[in-house]
């Protein structure tokens, strides 16, 4: 392990540190800013649309109670690993270099995917006002941005990157206000729409309280619940700039995911309740609002007679998703800072800013712009992809707790033997309800950054006293892991080309059988001690971090 320090800690005189400039609000604002986006626009729309009004219920409250409980694993970690871009440094401790690529890569794919889906959402819901639709319009009819609309975008995600620049406080202080915009417009949506327009009946109209049954309810999470509930994991990968991350980074998490769960579950109430009956009676729940409409609760309120409110809605079009592309840029930034990319790209500037990384980051997201598909079509596979860097964090933690046993924990999870294997469960049944073509495409494109990480490590060459089965052998969990989603995908009854050979609802305890399998194996492959304890000190005791090394495979 000596080489292997002496390599990480190259350059470090000559970089500056990230720094511990973000309190317990600011960590807490980052994660609910993350939480509270698009999906609260969109989100119960497309829940309603999959399982129908009280079905739509029943999946805010599922997804709550999963993402809880990683979030409570996620506080574990966040507080007795408090390092920057925690959900990549976790599994590296855990199943070494390799492993904690593989979740960074990940990590990295659906980040900064985020800013750019968050700047379309904008756009489409401000395309909902009819002057717009008609004489400027940003959005195609099937949900791809216009000309103008990809010129807003890019002038958006740029910015988002001045902002960002500016240094992490700058980042949680700017990011303050707009959380506080972000969640009293929301509640003012829900105390307006329950108290002038609700109507009970709807939530068992149409083939009663849940049409589709379990099906409808399961497939709902992916389609945009699990992607709305999302994010309570940001204040993890700003962990190492917190100025005090083992008091503060449970506590912001576990509340930002609280706050995050009782707005949303508001929300589809009064969304359900303040739709047409006559509307649901013709149209059902495939258009309970109209066709191509993008911008609901808009419509509800004028449908209601309340146009201040609509108003407000169309303002709150811009700033929340563009509060929440604005965090993601930052923290996609911080990923690669903790990647171990080269050090052009990691070097941080006098404000503490991975600067180039930042860049890099607007530059994929302005490219993701143009060629990208709308905002329905892309939330599935994003939310498979965080679905995969959620269950990274119970394997990890579990392996940890196993060979890594003094290391304090001022949050520990509780019932660790359940919730971990539990939490696991819940991330790969998010993977497998989102459905066949995206799990493929998600193991296709993990197995990519497998093999960049091998191309990397075998051009620099470096550690190479570290032998390649003894590294590989952390991580040969994950490819068997990969493997069996995709083919209980395949034999499973989600998305295009899965062959329905599952007993319907019964899938789902297949899926459970398998990950909690797949989870002990994992835990048993856990780096020995004496090779955890020198990364995580590193990490947690070196300001600068030089998270460059790529350690051979």
């Amino acid at each position: 392990m000596a080489q292997v320090a002496a390599v990480r800690g190259s350059g470090r005189s000559e970089r500056q540190g990230l720094q511990r400039t973000v309190g317990f609000w600011g960590l807490t604002f980052v994660s609910l800013g993350s939480i509270i986006g698009s999906g609260w626009l969109l989100g119960a729309l497309t829940a309603a649309g999959y399982a129908g009004g009280g079905g739509s219920l029943i999946s805010w409250v599922l997804a709550a109670v999963m993402l809880i409980v990683l979030a409570l694993i996620h506080a574990d970690l966040g507080a007795a690993y408090p390092v920057a871009g925690g959900t990549s440094r976790y599994p590296a401790y855990a199943f070494g270099t390799f492993g904690g690529f593989t979740a960074g890569w990940t990590t990295y794919l659906q980040a900064v995917a985020i800013a750019p889906l968050e700047v379309e959402a904008s756009l489409s819901y401000v395309n909902s006002v009819g002057s717009v639709r008609t004489t400027f319009p940003l959005v195609h009819t099937d949900g791809t941005l216009t000309g103008p609309g990809v010129v807003i975008g890019i002038l958006a995600m740029a910015l988002f990157a001045f902002i960002n620049l500016g240094g992490a406080r700058w980042l949680s202080d700017s990011n303050t206000g707009i959380v506080l915009w972000k969640l009293f417009v929301p509640v003012l949506t829900i105390v307006t729409l329950l108290l002038i327009d609700f109507h009970p009946g709807n939530f068992t109209a149409n083939g009663g309280f849940a049409p589709f049954g379990f099906h409808g309810v399961f497939a709902a999470l992916p389609a945009g619940v699990v992607f709305a509930l999302q994010g309570f994991e940001q204040a993890t990968q700003m962990a190492g700039e917190s100025v005090n991350p083992k008091k503060h980074v449970s506590r912001a998490i576990i509340l930002a995911m609280l706050v995050g769960a009782v707005v949303y579950i508001g929300l589809e109430i009064a969304f359900v309740g303040a739709l047409d009956p006559h509307q649901l009676t013709t149209q059902g729940w495939a258009q309970p609002i109209g066709a191509g409409d993008y911008g609901p609760y808009y419509t509800l309120a004028i449908q209601s007679g309340v146009a201040w409110l609509a108003v407000v809605l169309i303002v709150d079009a811009v700033i929340s998703p563009g509060g929440t592309g604005l965090i993601y840029v930052g923290t996609t930034a911080r990923i690669s800072y903790a990647l171990g990319l080269p050090d052009a790209l990691t070097r941080v500037s006098k404000r503490g800013v991975p600067v180039w990384s930042v860049v890099v980051a607007t530059v994929f997201g302005v490219v993701f712009l143009a060629p990208a598909p709308s905002w329905q079509q892309l939330v599935s596979l994003i939310t498979g992809a965080t679905a995969i860097m959620y269950a990274f964090a119970p394997v990890s933690l579990g392996a940890l707790m196993k060979n890594d046993p003094d290391r304090e924990h001022p949050y520990l999870v509780p019932f660790p033997r359940v919730l971990l294997p539990l939490g696991f469960a819940f991330a790969n049944l998010i993977i497998y309800w989102g459905g066949f073509a995206a799990t493929w495409k998600l193991a296709l494109g993990l197995l990519l950054g497998q093999l960049i990480f091998v191309l990397a490590a075998r051009l620099r060459a470096r550690n190479l006293d570290v032998g390649r089965a003894r590294a590989l052998r952390f991580s040969a969990w994950m490819w068997p892991w990969q493997l069996g989603l995709v083919v209980l995908g395949l034999l499973g009854n989600y998305g295009d080309g899965a062959l329905k050979i599952f007993p319907d609802e019964w899938d789902a305890l297949v899926v459970a059988v398998f990950s909690v399998v797949v989870y002990y194996v994992a835990v048993r492959q856990v780096q020995p001690t004496a090779d955890i304890a020198p990364i995580v000190e590193e990490d947690l005791h070196d300001p600068d971090r030089a998270l460059t090394a790529t350690p051979g495979v």
